[in-house]
């Protein structure tokens, strides 16, 4: 265990890799914006891997068709992990494959929602989330979280359920969410569920990062709590951010809903035919050999948030940051510290590339989200730059005074 706690803090050269992280910027720029983390995936992982590579023939995969008995072993362990972690009964017939999350709730909207639907999220959120209508060409309905004074979000129920019209037919929730970092508690989401279904609306859960989170909370998938609830409720889950895979693609949609099920089938044929071969190795290897890893991550994750937390109370005054309860991105608000868009102050003065608040829609202006998913070396050099950064502006300020 301490080997593995230790590989954490190895710095693996990325640059070289074909990684969107880090060729987006310059050379010089430390990127901690996109939702990949720096860490080498699990060890079973990458032996299965390369035992199929070591076989030599790459051809289509099982899971073409989308059949409930393609696949049986991989659907086990995906029953086995709702049932253990969740309480949670599913059958085979319910887990459909998908090529990465994004897709399986943009397949969501297109599949379920008619000419002019809406399609109610909760921003700021996952620029995608905020796309999916449109690229749906229906209407995107808002329920902005409200921000309390320490930097932590809630629900304003009032605006959630003036939000939802006649037209509304799905709910796009992400949780935990992304960028706020809020585990919903059991209560929450059994209200969240209680509007929509009384509005007959479909509940879409993005809870990719659901495996992700920190002492203190619980993850409850929103189709656990009722079996209601779950007949009225798309599922989509992932093992690729909790153990690094998001180049390999493979995501799981959970539809109990035998007519929803349909529906979701029938949008995907000739469009979204299978998962790729080794996305489907490396997430049964994660979900069937990854734990041990995974509980390490967790701790690793924990003391950098906490690390994070504290650097910015302290060293970075008039920036704010509420702990995230899950997942490794954090959201700092910096309206009061930087002039302008902060997510390109920190890019042109600190060198360090960080998620542009802007781009999650209504009450993200002025912030950035920082992705602590990496060594903490790595991670005390961006935060030792963004404080030179400020110094920097501060006493330009104090010499024009």
């Amino acid at each position: 265990m301490d080997n593995m706690h230790n590989s954490f803090d190895t710095t693996i050269d990325r640059r070289a890799s074909d990684s969107l992280k880090w060729h987006k910027y310059d050379d010089d720029v430390l990127p901690l914006w996109v939702a990949d983390m720096d860490f080498a995936s699990p060890e079973p992982v990458i032996r299965a891997l390369r035992d199929r590579l070591e076989h030599g023939v790459f051809g289509y995969p099982d899971g073409v068709h989308g059949d409930p008995d393609e696949l049986p072993a991989f659907r086990q362990l995906v029953i086995e992990r709702m049932a253990d972690r969740y309480n949670w009964q599913i059958q085979p017939q319910d887990i459909v494959f998908v090529p990465g999350v994004v897709v399986a709730f943009n397949l969501a909207c297109q599949a379920l929602a008619t000419s002019n639907g809406g399609v109610l999220v909760q921003p700021p959120v996952y620029p995608p989330i905020l796309e999916a209508p449109l690229n749906a060409k229906l209407i995107r309905q808002e329920a902005e979280l409200t921000r309390s004074a320490d930097g932590s979000y809630a629900i304003d129920w009032d605006v959630f359920a003036a939000a939802i019209t006649a037209d509304t037919q799905m709910f796009l929730l992400c949780n935990p969410h992304n960028p706020v970092g809020r585990v919903y508690h059991r209560d929450e989401l059994e209200r969240l569920a209680e509007i929509c279904l009384s509005h007959h609306v479909i509940i879409c859960a993005d809870e990719i990062h659901g495996d992700l989170i920190y002492r203190g909370q619980q993850h409850v998938p929103i189709a656990a709590l009722d079996p209601e609830i779950a007949q009225h409720t798309i599922t989509l889950i992932s093992p690729s951010k909790t153990f690094n895979l998001a180049g390999l693609q493979c995501s799981i949609a959970i539809i109990q809903n035998a007519e929803l099920r349909r529906h979701y089938l029938e949008a995907k044929r000739g469009l979204v035919a299978w998962v790729n071969l080794m996305g489907l190795i490396a997430a049964q290897a994660a979900y069937r050999e990854g734990q041990a890893w995974l509980d390490q991550l967790l701790i690793y994750l924990e003391a950098n948030r906490d690390v994070l937390h504290d650097f910015v109370h302290d060293e970075l005054p008039g920036i704010r940051m509420a702990n995230p309860e899950g997942t490794y991105l954090a959201w700092l608000d910096c309206r009061e510290v930087t002039d302008g868009n902060p997510y390109e102050f920190f890019l042109r003065e600190a060198r360090v590339a960080l998620g542009d608040g802007a781009s999650f829609g209504r009450g993200g202006e002025g912030f950035v989200r920082l992705n602590f998913g990496c060594p903490r070396a790595t991670l005390m050099e961006a935060l030792t730059r963004m404080k030179r950064a400020l110094q920097s502006v501060q006493t330009v300020s104090d010499d024009e005074a």
